[in-house]
């Protein structure tokens, strides 16, 4: 099989994006850094505290996808194979058949951070 293929022109415009493309990389991992921190951060603050173990426990992971990144907020603090920050945020049985209502901390805590981080990565790549 043969392909010919013609072209006029220039790919000045495609050398352009891919030259911004991969300079925009490092940014957007320096913005998710810092905003995980942020989290990490507002969420020590907004935990519950008794011991303050779950409080100390947050960390944040940046996972890279095709085309797509994440943060992770994460909590280490485990109690009998359950996360200690989900059962105080949704609420837990307890071992003589009672329950404990949930207190909704993490959405307060990380919405601004949403927010911030959202006008922060807009103005970088847009600029």
């Amino acid at each position: 099989m043969k392909v010919n293929f013609r072209h006029h022109g220039n790919f000045n415009n495609l050398e352009r994006f891919l030259v911004k493309a991969v300079r925009i990389r490092p940014v957007v991992r320096r913005i998710l850094e810092k905003y995980g921190e942020k989290g990490v951060q507002a969420l020590r603050e907004a935990t519950p505290k008794d011991s303050g173990e779950t409080a100390k426990s947050w960390s944040y992971e940046i996972v890279e996808g095709e085309n797509q990144w994440s943060i992770v907020w994460k909590n280490s603090n485990i109690h009998d194979g359950y996360s200690v920050a989900l059962m105080l945020q949704y609420g837990h049985g307890t071992g003589t058949g009672g329950y404990v209502e949930g207190i909704d901390f993490i959405n307060p805590a990380i919405r601004g951070i949403f927010n911030q981080m959202a006008e922060d990565a807009w103005r970088e790549v847009t600029s």
